[in-house]
Protein backbone atom coordinates (compact mmCIF):
# COMPACT_ATOMS: atom_id res chain seq x y z
CA UNK A 1 0.00 0.00 0.00
CA UNK A 2 1.37 3.81 -0.74
CA UNK A 3 0.21 6.99 0.78
CA UNK A 4 1.13 10.40 -1.43
CA UNK A 5 0.17 13.82 -1.35
CA UNK A 6 0.44 16.78 -3.94
CA UNK A 7 0.11 19.27 -1.11
CA UNK A 8 3.83 17.96 0.08
CA UNK A 9 6.78 15.76 -0.47
CA UNK A 10 7.69 13.00 1.72
CA UNK A 11 10.30 14.24 3.79
CA UNK A 12 10.46 17.56 3.05
CA UNK A 13 8.79 20.97 4.37
CA UNK A 14 5.61 21.49 5.13
CA UNK A 15 4.13 24.34 3.59
CA UNK A 16 2.13 26.84 5.70
CA UNK A 17 -0.83 26.72 4.22
CA UNK A 18 -1.63 24.01 6.26
CA UNK A 19 -0.70 24.80 9.43
CA UNK A 20 -2.38 26.09 12.30
CA UNK A 21 0.00 28.62 13.11
CA UNK A 22 2.76 30.60 10.88
CA UNK A 23 6.00 32.55 11.85
CA UNK A 24 5.01 36.40 12.82
CA UNK A 25 7.75 38.79 13.45
CA UNK A 26 6.06 40.89 15.90
CA UNK A 27 4.01 38.68 17.89
CA UNK A 28 6.19 35.21 16.85
CA UNK A 29 3.19 33.60 15.73
CA UNK A 30 -0.27 33.96 13.69
CA UNK A 31 -2.80 31.56 12.47
CA UNK A 32 -2.45 30.12 9.40
CA UNK A 33 -4.96 28.44 7.15
CA UNK A 34 -4.95 25.12 8.60
CA UNK A 35 -5.82 23.24 5.65
CA UNK A 36 -5.72 19.56 5.95
CA UNK A 37 -3.31 18.19 2.87
CA UNK A 38 -4.46 16.12 -0.04
CA UNK A 39 -4.23 12.37 0.51
CA UNK A 40 -4.08 9.41 -1.93
CA UNK A 41 -3.38 6.01 -1.58
CA UNK A 42 -3.48 2.72 -3.87
CA UNK A 43 -2.91 -0.97 -3.39
CA UNK A 44 -4.56 -1.72 -0.26
CA UNK A 45 -4.91 -5.47 0.34
CA UNK A 46 -7.62 -7.79 -0.51
CA UNK A 47 -10.24 -7.92 2.89
CA UNK A 48 -9.55 -4.20 3.59
CA UNK A 49 -13.28 -3.39 4.59
CA UNK A 50 -12.23 0.79 5.84
CA UNK A 51 -8.69 2.77 6.85
CA UNK A 52 -8.00 4.77 9.68
CA UNK A 53 -5.50 7.84 9.15
CA UNK A 54 -3.51 9.27 12.07
CA UNK A 55 -1.57 12.38 11.90
CA UNK A 56 0.94 12.61 14.95
CA UNK A 57 4.42 14.72 15.69
CA UNK A 58 6.34 12.64 18.15
CA UNK A 59 8.71 15.96 18.38
CA UNK A 60 7.13 17.57 21.50
CA UNK A 61 8.60 18.52 24.49
CA UNK A 62 8.00 16.14 27.02
CA UNK A 63 7.87 19.08 29.57
CA UNK A 64 6.76 22.38 28.36
CA UNK A 65 8.33 24.73 30.88
CA UNK A 66 10.57 26.73 28.49
CA UNK A 67 8.10 26.42 25.24
CA UNK A 68 7.27 29.70 24.10
CA UNK A 69 9.04 31.58 26.94
CA UNK A 70 10.62 34.46 25.67
CA UNK A 71 14.74 34.42 26.17
CA UNK A 72 14.52 30.58 26.74
CA UNK A 73 14.72 28.16 24.23
CA UNK A 74 13.26 24.40 24.40
CA UNK A 75 16.15 22.38 24.17
CA UNK A 76 17.06 20.04 21.88
CA UNK A 77 18.22 17.07 24.01
CA UNK A 78 14.99 17.03 25.94
CA UNK A 79 12.69 14.03 25.77
CA UNK A 80 9.98 14.10 23.07
CA UNK A 81 6.00 12.48 23.07
CA UNK A 82 3.40 11.93 20.56
CA UNK A 83 1.18 15.04 19.84
CA UNK A 84 -1.53 13.72 17.64
CA UNK A 85 -2.99 16.24 14.85
CA UNK A 86 -5.29 14.29 13.30
CA UNK A 87 -7.29 10.69 14.10
CA UNK A 88 -10.04 9.75 11.46
CA UNK A 89 -11.30 6.23 11.01
CA UNK A 90 -13.98 3.89 9.35
CA UNK A 91 -13.15 5.45 6.31
CA UNK A 92 -14.55 3.36 3.49
CA UNK A 93 -12.74 0.78 1.69
CA UNK A 94 -14.12 2.17 -1.76
CA UNK A 95 -12.60 5.61 -0.31
CA UNK A 96 -8.54 6.35 -2.42
CA UNK A 97 -8.17 10.03 -1.70
CA UNK A 98 -8.65 13.19 0.84
CA UNK A 99 -9.08 16.17 -0.78
CA UNK A 100 -6.96 19.45 0.39
CA UNK A 101 -9.16 21.23 2.54
CA UNK A 102 -11.88 19.25 2.70
CA UNK A 103 -11.78 18.24 6.40
CA UNK A 104 -10.30 21.67 7.56
CA UNK A 105 -10.17 25.01 5.84
CA UNK A 106 -9.42 27.36 8.85
CA UNK A 107 -8.53 27.47 12.45
CA UNK A 108 -11.66 27.31 14.42
CA UNK A 109 -11.06 28.21 17.97
CA UNK A 110 -12.51 26.05 20.96
CA UNK A 111 -12.73 23.61 18.18
CA UNK A 112 -14.08 21.69 15.15
CA UNK A 113 -17.66 19.62 15.79
CA UNK A 114 -17.10 15.93 15.99
CA UNK A 115 -17.41 12.88 15.57
CA UNK A 116 -19.21 12.35 12.65
CA UNK A 117 -17.04 13.46 9.13
CA UNK A 118 -17.17 13.21 5.63
CA UNK A 119 -17.72 9.93 3.87
CA UNK A 120 -19.52 8.44 6.75
CA UNK A 121 -16.43 8.71 8.57
CA UNK A 122 -15.91 9.34 12.75
CA UNK A 123 -13.02 11.91 13.65
CA UNK A 124 -11.20 11.75 17.13
CA UNK A 125 -10.13 14.90 19.05
CA UNK A 126 -6.35 16.00 18.57
CA UNK A 127 -4.08 17.22 21.39
CA UNK A 128 -4.76 20.69 20.90
CA UNK A 129 -7.75 19.90 22.94
CA UNK A 130 -5.21 20.02 25.81
CA UNK A 131 -3.13 22.63 25.02
CA UNK A 132 -6.14 24.91 25.30
CA UNK A 133 -8.03 23.52 28.07
CA UNK A 134 -6.90 26.43 30.22
CA UNK A 135 -7.16 29.21 27.88
CA UNK A 136 -10.60 30.59 28.08
CA UNK A 137 -10.91 31.99 24.40
CA UNK A 138 -9.52 28.85 22.95
CA UNK A 139 -10.86 25.93 25.18
CA UNK A 140 -12.63 23.24 23.70
CA UNK A 141 -13.34 19.54 22.26
CA UNK A 142 -10.70 20.21 19.10
CA UNK A 143 -12.04 17.43 16.54
CA UNK A 144 -10.77 16.20 12.97
CA UNK A 145 -7.57 18.18 11.65
CA UNK A 146 -5.78 21.23 13.19
CA UNK A 147 -1.97 21.54 11.54
CA UNK A 148 1.38 22.46 13.17
CA UNK A 149 2.10 24.73 15.30
CA UNK A 150 5.31 23.91 16.87
CA UNK A 151 6.86 26.17 20.32
CA UNK A 152 8.80 28.54 18.48
CA UNK A 153 11.69 28.80 20.42
CA UNK A 154 12.05 24.67 20.05
CA UNK A 155 15.92 24.05 18.98
CA UNK A 156 14.66 21.03 16.83
CA UNK A 157 12.50 21.19 13.37
CA UNK A 158 9.25 19.00 14.25
CA UNK A 159 7.73 15.88 12.22
CA UNK A 160 4.96 14.88 11.30
CA UNK A 161 3.74 11.59 10.36
CA UNK A 162 0.90 10.37 8.24
CA UNK A 163 -0.37 6.77 8.86
CA UNK A 164 -2.91 5.43 6.87
CA UNK A 165 -3.81 1.90 7.82
CA UNK A 166 -6.19 -0.73 6.08
CA UNK A 167 -8.48 -2.62 8.72
CA UNK A 168 -10.20 -5.62 8.33
CA UNK A 169 -12.96 -4.00 10.09
CA UNK A 170 -15.72 -1.76 8.61
CA UNK A 171 -16.00 -0.03 12.17
CA UNK A 172 -13.34 0.61 14.64
CA UNK A 173 -14.72 -0.38 18.60
CA UNK A 174 -14.34 3.11 19.94
CA UNK A 175 -16.84 5.32 21.31
CA UNK A 176 -18.19 8.97 22.11
CA UNK A 177 -14.76 10.82 23.00
CA UNK A 178 -11.76 9.49 21.44
CA UNK A 179 -8.12 9.99 20.06
CA UNK A 180 -5.13 8.63 19.27
CA UNK A 181 -3.94 6.63 21.76
CA UNK A 182 -7.50 4.87 21.99
CA UNK A 183 -7.32 4.13 18.15
CA UNK A 184 -4.06 3.06 18.45
CA UNK A 185 -4.74 0.20 20.54
CA UNK A 186 -8.31 -0.35 19.04
CA UNK A 187 -6.69 -1.17 15.92
CA UNK A 188 -4.03 -3.86 17.33
CA UNK A 189 -4.91 -7.13 15.60
CA UNK A 190 -6.95 -5.88 12.93
CA UNK A 191 -4.21 -3.83 10.62
CA UNK A 192 -3.64 -5.67 7.03
CA UNK A 193 -1.12 -2.89 5.98
CA UNK A 194 0.28 0.22 7.04
CA UNK A 195 1.73 3.43 4.67
CA UNK A 196 3.06 6.68 6.12
CA UNK A 197 4.51 9.82 4.40
CA UNK A 198 6.17 12.55 6.88
CA UNK A 199 7.12 16.66 6.75
CA UNK A 200 8.58 18.70 8.43
CA UNK A 201 7.55 22.16 10.11
CA UNK A 202 9.21 24.85 12.05
CA UNK A 203 8.22 28.57 13.69
CA UNK A 204 11.58 29.38 14.81
CA UNK A 205 13.41 31.86 12.33
CA UNK A 206 16.60 30.39 13.55
CA UNK A 207 16.30 27.24 11.77
CA UNK A 208 13.87 28.24 8.99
Amino acid sequence: MKLTSTSFSDGQRIPGDFAFCLPDPVHHVCLGKNLNPQLAWHDAPAGTRSFALICHDPDVPSQGDDVNQEGRSVPAALPRVDFFHWVLIDLPATLAEIGEGEFSHVVTPRGKPGPQAAHGGRQGINNYTDWFAGDHDMQGDYYGYDGPCPPWNDEIVHRYVFTLYALDLERLPVEGRFGGPEVRAAMQGHILAEASLSGSFTLNPALG
